[in-house]
């Protein structure tokens, strides 16, 4: 922890209580051992003096007893123990004004209740392992079922959100199994299978449909409607408000399935400094089903460009393509609908679409789907019925079930094992069901076994195909291919260099962009941006565009610190990062041009660097309507600094700030840490929060409050983000707060690595692990914290390579 948010010397009772608990405990229970009688003495006398004066006797302060607690084992209250640890060699307790301990003695308790406890925590590693059963999660389920039978259909959604547990959905305790959990993994599983049955009876390509802008329009120019009017020659949409305005009927899908399209399109009357910045999202687009899903945006210009994208469409549904830019001037259409004709004379910005292709595609197609299922057999086609001919049908099965059960299991597997599957699809198969049929049977028992969904670790070191499992899964959430399983196989893991070289491949993979998104989705709640949407009488410069190119501009910087190898203390403050015009405009950025992200250099001006100023985060943080440095504060802290702060009292109210501006956040939270109960977490969070006060909930700098009366925004009171950070030391800006974190950035890289290993192994860090951790940031100290170099630290670290 680095000095900065060293805890301030006066701390409320409870927090007195819990250190002179631990004096009591030293000195009673017989698994806290004192290493000399001279210092069980002294500790004693210390006890009378300062502690049991207060509590003891029939009403001691708090209602702590210390006397009736000597009987309680340390392993009861483990994370109280870890915390009386920190804040007493921290110095935090005992407090300054209520009594002063020697620094010898001081140094003494610590020490014997770190080893205390990491003995406890060794010894229970040793037995079962840092990390309980764990199984896949819905994304990684989607995508092991993908890789083994060559399919690309959405399947996460169909499984219930998986929980979270000290900030990940990877952590096993907290990834329960229920009755209706187990029911939708066999759904789902069995959508898989009869995805991949049918996908072997399809044709492999699909036709390209050329769409005219003919096509592409309204069939009747003389009724409104909400398809495109043609103009010219084009299919044309104006920017306007109407609902599912730039509806295409063209594109419905007459199957579910991913599509390829291509538009040729260009913009009607530009603003002077930029395009038409336009929107494509899905959706059957009538009332009756009004969720439109964003698929991707763009900048059409003047002149005529071709744009590409992808699109998951279920069978019914269609695009919408339209301006959706919220700072350009908007058409006024009544009733809903809109008139061939009506757009034009209001002079408003315009998309003009040329012409289109869509075609069916198939993602993850590296190999048919029948080789995956069935290896060399025949397959025969008959009436859109698919056969296997194959002249000895029980060693075919005998084959392919242990083929695929070695590719679902993700390791060797024993006869033993792989006997119960080919016993059942030998009797089904002995009854009369035909060979494929009974083949699919035997893939959903193997699918279906816990061998697939969990992962098979014993503890100690893991073996090499656990290893791979472990590594593959961290960086793709997929299952190891082929050249890290026949690593595995060779026994080649053990190596550190080994493990080092897979790394640095599995990177450059095209797999090894995944890492970065997914990761980034829980470690920054990046997968929250769309839990709120920013009051647009508040913000009316924010748009879906605006949104999609800030989880960008976030994505695309992670990516770069990772290619590039830069250091942890990028993350903090940075002197570029990567916009496109629309986000440019949108943090009042100039020089900016085009949709596509580029590395953009900062100027002071500009008040932006690193993660904490980019609007995905300012986002994330922040409720929608308004800003609060505790929340803020606390997410910094939390994610970026690794400081723990403990929940709230339940008795303690939250802040909520007041949105008619007639008190700041500032008064109001003044107040609310006079309470002794609150000060204590506050003083760690509140500076970073009040830091990034100058930032709104949509992510543009400000200099006042944002006041709404009478549904107008007005200017309201100046905002402050100085403070002063519990080490006494002030800041003025955020500018200022910045360079006081990133005095230690051995900090910033431990915490990620804390991250990164939550995140990979299933397990948050326990308190014996702090040596481990500490290890692999010194390892990276000679590449300045490289977010590269920190991840290869990660997977040869004992730690990572050990259940």
């Amino acid at each position: 922890m680095i000095s900065s948010f060293a805890p301030i010397k006066a701390l409320h009772s409870t927090a007195r209580r819990i250190t002179w608990l631990a004096m009591v405990f030293c000195l009673t229970l017989p698994t806290l051992r004192i290493a000399s009688a001279e210092e069980t003495k002294l500790l004693k006398a210390v006890l009378s003096k300062h502690c049991l004066d207060c509590h003891s006797g029939a009403s001691p302060e708090s209602g702590l007893d210390l006397h009736a607690l000597s009987e309680v084992p340390l392993t009861d209250n483990l994370d109280m123990w870890i915390q009386v640890h920190d804040r007493v060699l921290a110095g935090e307790m005992p407090p300054a004004d209520y009594a002063i301990i020697d620094s010898g003695i001081r140094k003494q308790f610590s020490r014997h209740l770190s080893d205390t406890i990491i003995q406890h925590q060794q010894r229970e590693q040793s037995e079962q392992g840092r990390v309980r059963g764990r199984r896949l999660t819905r994304l990684q389920l989607e995508r092991t079922l993908h890789d083994l039978l060559g399919i690309d259909i959405p399947l996460a959604a169909e499984m219930p959100a998986d929980p979270v547990s000290h900030g990940f959905t990877t952590v096993a305790d907290g990834q329960p199994m229920s009755h209706f959990q187990l029911l939708t993994h066999v759904n789902v599983v069995d959508m898989a299978l009869d995805e991949a049955v049918r996908r072997i009876a399809e044709d492999a390509q699909h036709p390209v449909m050329e769409l005219s802008a003919r096509q592409l329009a309204r069939e009747n120019p003389n009724r409104r409607t909400r398809e495109p009017e043609m103009l010219d020659g084009d299919a044309v949409v104006w920017s306007g408000g109407v609902t599912f305005y730039g509806r295409l009927p063209a594109t419905t899908a007459s199957q579910d399935g991913w599509y390829r399209f291509t538009a040729k399109v260009s913009a009607l009357n530009c603003p002077d400094d930029h395009g038409v910045w336009c929107s494509v999202r899905t959706g059957k687009c009538v009332s009756s089903a009004p969720l439109l899903p964003f698929v991707t945006a763009f900048e059409a210009i003047q002149t005529p460009k071709q744009i590409e994208f992808e699109a998951w469409l279920p069978r019914d549904h269609m695009l919408e393509i339209r301006p959706a830019d919220a700072t350009i001037k908007k058409a006024r259409f009544q009733g809903g609908q809109v008139g061939t004709g009506e757009g034009a004379p209001q002079n408003v910005p315009g998309l003009a679409i040329h012409q289109m292709t869509m075609q069916r595609i198939h993602r993850n197609s590296d190999e048919p789907v029948k080789k995956k299922l069935f290896g060399d057999l025949v397959l025969e086609l008959e009436s859109d019925k698919c056969s296997l001919r194959v002249e000895d049908p029980v060693l075919a099965a005998e084959q392919c079930i242990r083929r695929f059960a070695r590719r679902a299991f993700r390791q060797p597997v024993s006869e033993q094992t792989v006997k119960p599957y080919v016993a059942y699809c030998l009797d089904l198969l002995e009854s009369g069901t035909p060979l494929l049929d009974s083949l699919v049977a035997g893939y959903r028992a193997i699918l279906c076994s816990p061998r697939f969904l969990y992962f098979t670790e014993e503890p100690g070191r893991l073996d090499d195909h656990a290893l791979a499992s472990r590594l593959s899964y961290m960086l793709w959430n997929r299952p190891p291919d082929a050249e890290l399983m026949e690593c595995a196989n060779a026994g080649l893991l053990q190596d550190s260099s080994v493990i080092e070289a897979q790394v640095e491949r599995m990177l450059r993979h095209a797999h090894g962009k995944d890492f970065v998104r997914d990761f980034a989705d829980e470690w920054l709640t990046l997968n929250q941006i769309n839990f709120t949407s920013p009051d647009s009488k508040l913000y009316p410069e924010f748009d879906l565009i605006v949104q999609h190119s800030m989880l960008l501009e976030t994505q695309t910087f992670l990516q770069v610190m990772l290619d590039e190898n830069l250091g942890a203390d990028h993350l903090i403050d940075a002197p570029f990062t990567f916009l496109n015009n629309r986000l440019a405009r949108h943090y009042g950025v100039d020089g900016v041009v085009g949709d596509e992200l580029s590395r953009t250099m900062l100027e002071p001006g500009h008040h932006r660097g690193g993660l904490l100023t980019q609007g995905a985060i300012l986002k994330v943080t922040a409720n929608g309507t308004t800003t609060s440095p505790v929340i803020r504060g606390l997410w910094v802290v939390d994610r970026l600094l690794g400081v723990d702060i403990p929940p709230p009292p339940k008795n303690v109210p939250a802040i909520e700030p007041d949105i008619r501006g007639a008190k700041t956040i500032r008064e109001m939270l003044d107040k609310h840490r006079s309470d002794p109960s609150c000060a204590s977490c506050h003083i760690k969070m509140d500076p970073a929060g009040f830091a990034l006060e100058n930032f709104d909930a949509a992510g543009q700098y400000r200099e006042h409050y944002v006041r709404l009366e009478n549904r107008k925004r007005s200017q309201g009171a100046l905002i402050d983000p100085s403070y002063e950070i519990a080490d006494g030391k002030s800041f003025s800006s955020l500018s200022e707060f910045q360079e006081l974190i990133l005095q230690e950035p051995e900090q910033i890289a431990a915490n990620f690595v804390r991250q990164l290993l939550t995140y990979g192994t299933g397990a948050p860090m326990a308190f014996a692990d702090r040596g481990e951790v500490q290890s692999i940031v010194d390892e990276a100290e000679a590449h300045n914290f490289g977010l590269r170099s920190l991840v290869k630290a990660v997977a040869t670290s004992e730690l990572f390579r050990t259940k």
